[in-house]
């Protein structure tokens, strides 16, 4: 992909704002995380998930599988969700679509059983000629709801996260050695949060840093391992930093938005422009006019945000299948 084909960059004041987070790239500022992050649209009318919630390692995870599992083969596949978790039926049923294309998938619970505080109720009621004093009380409740997504966001930290992952990881590869083995590994895919942590399993680093733990003595050496996964594809990422590409290895598929607050020209840009230099296998598309969080599963009147899902599945699983 050429400079032209990349999307327009925002204006500075866009980014004016400090970062939510310590020691974080001076690009990452600004909003941090969206109302599509934390909140399900309305669900396909009729649609039902078809997998079942259950544990690997103690850790809760929701897991679909292909229809005709374990009859013909199947690969494995980590589903990295956004932040409303793998409760949401929105989550599920795009877990399930990669199911339908053959993949057994596994959504962790990386939250730790504490999901995104939500911003909105997609079928709330809204009042269209509020009083002043209900104008005064809607102004301090978002107040409130942004304060608690900040001090949610604060607490999920790569050093919570990639223990958790690690254990998902590791008990998948007993669980369903099959499935690994006949991929040749581990695939992932990650939804806004989940976008980051893609990016850091598909990293080659210190032993210790994938999975979130101090750096050891380095007179003892360090061992570099990784990366974790075969080859990853995200979906507008969030709190993704320029630092979270350095040490990229594995094949990655991007779905930007354009002019996304959330994820920056800046740091796609620099990122793109790694993984050209360091000749890592990766594929960028920006899909203007879509909102952030609309390659997940919802419904949406605007028929061009319609096709886009559909565009944007279609990128992320011939990724995975061509990998």
């Amino acid at each position: 992909m050429t400079d032209s084909d990349l999307a327009v960059k925002a204006p500075e004041a866009d980014a004016a704002e400090a970062s939510l987070f310590p020691n974080d790239t001076p690009a990452q500022v600004g909003a941090s995380l969206g109302e599509h992050c934390t909140t399900d649209r309305s669900s396909p009318s009729g649609a039902v998930p078809t997998g079942e919630i259950s544990k690997i390692a103690d850790i809760e995870v929701y897991i679909t599988k292909p229809s005709d599992y374990p009859h013909s083969p199947s690969k494995f596949l980590l589903f990295l969700s956004s932040g409303t978790g793998i409760h949401s039926k929105n989550n599920q049923l795009q877990a399930d679509y990669y199911a339908s294309e053959g993949f057994l998938v596994v959504m962790p619970d990386q939250f730790g059983g504490d999901p995104a505080p939500n911003t909105s109720q997609p079928n709330a009621v809204q009042d269209d000629n509020p009083s002043v004093i209900e104008q005064v009380k809607l102004r301090a409740a978002e107040t409130v709801q942004s304060f608690m997504i900040d001090m949610w966001l604060a607490r999920q930290t790569p050093e919570k996260v990639m223990p958790i992952l690690q254990k998902v990881v590791e008990g998948a590869k007993e669980e369903f050695a099959d499935a690994v083995a006949n991929g040749g590994g581990i695939y992932a895919v990650g939804y806004c949060f989940g976008g980051k942590f893609v990016l850091l399993l598909g990293s080659e680093v210190a032993d210790t840093v994938v999975w979130g733990q101090a750096i050891k003595d380095e007179e003892q050496g360090v061992v570099k391992i990784g990366p974790v996964i075969k080859a990853g594809a995200l979906a507008h990422g969030t709190m993704v930093t320029k630092q979270d590409f350095q040490s990229v290895k594995a094949p990655i598929t991007m779905v930007c938005v354009e002019n996304d607050q959330l994820f920056p020209d800046s740091i796609r840009e620099e990122g793109q422009q790694h993984l050209q230099n360091n000749q890592i296998s990766h594929e960028i598309k920006v899909y203007p006019g879509v909102p952030h969080g609309f390659a997940v599963v919802g419904e949406y009147e605007d028929e061009k945000i319609q096709q886009a899902q559909k565009e944007a599945f279609k990128q992320m699983i011939e990724w995975l299948k061509e990998h």
